[in-house]
């Protein structure tokens, strides 16, 4: 994972209005190529990023954009989540070089368009020149939790306002973090039955932006994490949260 990506971080922004100006057929290719050099959060889990034209994305928000990816994913256990780690390395890797991009939590793509894949239709990010500013002058910009209300963990304040800054459906930050025996836990928050309907799955993948965060922040001081089901962490979910992963730090 690309540790560059960490300053990125403080400074990206949800861009929603764009150039209508299409971005070269060049930096497009190279933009494709790089999602095939995403790494998954869960290995073994096919995702397929397709890249496609406005009309084929139905989107209910004022966001036109030159440009969208529409993302795929074999309909496994923790696919939204690993879905979520996967574009998250794409959103900051094209903020980074220059180009806008958005989460568009609730479009839907033509259905052709999963017909074709076979896998089924995750979510869809718009992409292109900002019409605009790009990034965030001041991290006060950013509308986020304090650090105490999404973990108890004491001493990993670097890695974890990298968490804090991590976006999600409407700024609800629906994640909390825990450690034990070395093990550092992720939770999700678990949303009310009118909630349920429209944020039980955008929450996992909420949670995924966050983790994906907290691995770019373990490269850039030098950690990488290795994830794995842990029954600790299974067992002691915190109150109206439930169990996602676990992960060990280590050294690069």
């Amino acid at each position: 994972m690309d540790s560059g990506l960490y300053e990125t971080i403080f400074v990206r922004k949800s861009v929603r209005r764009y150039k209508s100006t299409p971005l070269s057929d060049g930096l497009l290719q190279d933009i494709v190529e790089h999602t095939r050099r995403l790494e998954p959060m869960l290995k073994g889990i096919k995702v397929e990023f397709k890249l496609v034209p406005g009309k084929m994305i139905k989107n209910l928000l004022p966001v036109k954009a030159p440009h969208y990816f529409a993302i795929f994913s074999e309909n496994k256990e923790g696919y939204l989540t690993n879905a979520g780690f996967l574009i998250q390395q794409l959103d900051l890797y094209l903020s980074a070089n220059g180009i806008g991009s958005c989460w568009l939590g609730i479009a839907k793509p033509a259905k052709v368009l999963e017909a074709a894949s076979g896998f089924k239709f995750v979510i869809a990010l718009a992409f292109g020149m900002p019409l605009h500013s790009l990034h965030r002058q001041s991290k006060l910009e950013f509308k986020r939790k304090p650090l105490e209300a999404i973990t108890n963990i004491q001493g990993m304040a670097d890695l974890l306002e990298a968490v804090r800054f991590a976006p999600s459906a409407s700024n609800s930050q629906p994640w909390y973090f825990t450690e034990s025996e070395g093990y550092i836990h992720a939770f999700c928050v678990r949303p009310g039955m009118i909630k349920a309907i429209f944020y039980a799955g955008l929450n996992k993948i909420d949670l995924g932006i966050a983790i994906c965060h907290f691995s770019i922040a373990a490269r850039h001081f030098g950690k990488i994490i290795e994830f794995s089901d842990n029954e600790k962490g299974r067992a002691n979910p915190p109150p109206g949260y439930y169990y996602n992963v676990s992960f060990k730090l280590r050294d690069v």
